[in-house]
């Protein structure tokens, strides 16, 4: 949950379920302050979220594991 501002977007940067540290995968903006990657692991996945794909967030890696719902409010 958090509101980037008009014309920004988060990005999903990790490994497992095809994600990839060197490139982000763009998340789907749901409304003004919610966004949302689903997909179908079978194992762990670590990730990290970024604005634009260019700006961190803030804190450690993040782990969810299969049929686990996440949310996170980012700072950046």
């Amino acid at each position: 949950k958090i509101d980037v501002g008009f014309g920004n977007s988060l990005y999903l940067r990790g490994e497992g379920q095809g994600l990839s540290w060197s490139q982000g995968i763009p998340l789907t903006c749901v409304d003004k302050s919610t966004w949302k990657w689903s997909g179908e692991a079978s194992d762990k996945v670590k990730f990290k979220l970024l604005l634009n794909d260019l700006v961190w967030s803030k804190g450690a890696d993040l782990v969810a594991t299969p049929g686990e719902r996440v949310q996170i409010a980012p700072a950046f």
